[in-house]
């Protein structure tokens, strides 16, 4: 912008210069008369340049917000989509992390199942649990040895205790404790 009031005032100056230089020597009230002329004609031409300069610097910095809004939004748009997309893969990863855990604790409980069925079927085979004989000690060290959990254990201990005290409940007791520890 100020290039352009400075070559407006050098094209002013040299237009002046070069209508001075080959006009006729004016008397002197038409040296007056020229001038007056000359300064009006000067000062509109300079309000005119001055005025579209200001009309292409307004221009000019309305095109460079425009293009800085325009920056911007694109910015805050790819950003919110990164952010979206980061959201939506931990999503899918946590998705997948507890479908993994659901699927190793369905695993684990059968597996403790299985450890149940086969710990109440040796006692059975063993003799230790049948309708005729009751190994207590025996029983609730295997109880407490095995990798059951501990609520299984403290429940299976209590059936056995009520074993011991009423022998009379012994086929009902062992049911219930064979329901026990296939169930889990």
């Amino acid at each position: 912008m100020s290039r352009l009031l400075l070559i407006v005032a050098i094209a002013v100056i040299g237009a002046g210069a070069y209508y001075f230089s080959t006009k006729p020597d004016p008397t002197p009230a038409e040296q007056l008369q020229s001038a007056a002329e000359d300064a009006s004609d000067a000062v509109g031409e300079a309000a005119s340049a001055v005025q579209e300069a200001a009309s292409d610097a307004v221009d000019a910095a309305t095109d460079q917000a425009s293009e800085a809004a325009s920056s911007l939004t694109e910015q805050a748009s790819e950003a919110a989509s990164s952010v979206s997309e980061q959201a939506s893969d931990a999503a899918a990863s946590l998705t997948e992390q507890a479908g993994d855990a659901a699927s190793d604790a369905g695993e684990q409980l059968a597996a403790l199942a299985g450890q149940g069925q086969e710990l109440f079927n040796s006692w059975v085979q063993e003799g230790m649990l049948t309708a005729q004989n009751f190994d207590y000690d025996a029983i609730v060290t295997s109880v407490q040895d095995s990798s059951l959990t501990q609520s299984i254990k403290t429940q299976a201990l209590g059936i056995l205790d009520e074993i011991k005290a009423s022998p009379e409940l012994i086929v009902e007791k062992m049911q219930e404790l064979r329901n026990l520890l296939t169930q889990q």
